[in-house]
């Protein structure tokens, strides 16, 4: 005796499959759920406001809008600043100073141009970048120079020792890819953030990532040009 074909729900809607394929259709599809909203940018007006709506074509008022706080919002996540939360504060601000640096960050011409590698440290700025004649081989990334009474000391200087492990003889933390260039100041990675503080104890620090590729494109005898004050730091 054959066996019984199925009349449930499972057997209905298989069968209406089949009716609709060979009728050249196709079985109606579960609606799309809704696109979620953009979540609100609420972040209030930020001390480097001005300098941020300028940068990203924003009306140049000083008081942040909800447009503004977006536009804000999506340089941070273009940027990879976290948190991206809209407001235009000084990690935003230091950020803007190397995206807007980067095609020609010696448009001033302030780093001497010599046919072997310079290492630019531009306090004014807070920017390090390297360069061999009109090249630039490292692009301008954000670092944070010394503090009021310990400034990091201009002119000219060259690497003259590099210790990739080096831990600090007066203050015992880690200066991970430390190259010396002058009395014990050197360039070096840090672990916090370099947007605080007020400033090092004279060292040029980088994120570790920066200080591992200027560690990799640099050696000994390698020539390294400082100039400018940092700002909120005396003449």
């Amino acid at each position: 005796m054959a066996g019984r074909q199925g009349t449930g729900p499972t057997a209905r809607v298989a069968a209406l499959g089949a009716l609709l394929a060979l009728a050249g259709l196709q079985a109606p599809r579960a609606a799309a759920a809704p696109a979620q909203p953009e979540s609100a940018c609420v972040a209030g007006t930020g001390p480097y406001q001005r300098e941020l709506e300028h940068h990203l074509g924003r009306p140049v008022d000083g008081v942040q809008s909800s447009a503004d706080c977006h536009a804000v919002r999506a340089f941070q996540r273009a940027n990879g600043l976290t948190p991206a939360h809209g407001y235009p504060g000084l990690a935003t601000y230091r950020t803007m100073l190397v995206v807007t640096a980067r095609p020609a960050p010696n448009a001033a011409g302030d780093c001497p141009v010599r046919e072997h590698r310079v290492t630019c440290v531009d306090m004014d700025r807070q920017l390090l970048w390297v360069q061999k004649g009109d090249s630039v081989v490292l692009p301008p990334v954000p670092v944070r120079t010394g503090r009021d009474y310990q400034e990091t000391r201009p002119g000219w200087h060259e690497v003259y020792q590099r210790n990739k492990e080096h831990v600090s003889t007066l203050y015992g933390s880690p200066m991970p890819y430390a190259q010396f260039f002058d009395g014990g100041q050197a360039l070096h990675g840090t672990h916090g953030s370099l947007y605080g503080g007020g400033g090092s104890a004279g060292c040029v620090n980088l994120t570790e990532p920066d200080a591992k590729r200027l560690w990799d494109l640099l050696a000994e005898g390698d020539a390294i040009y400082v100039w400018g004050t940092k700002p909120g730091t005396e003449d």
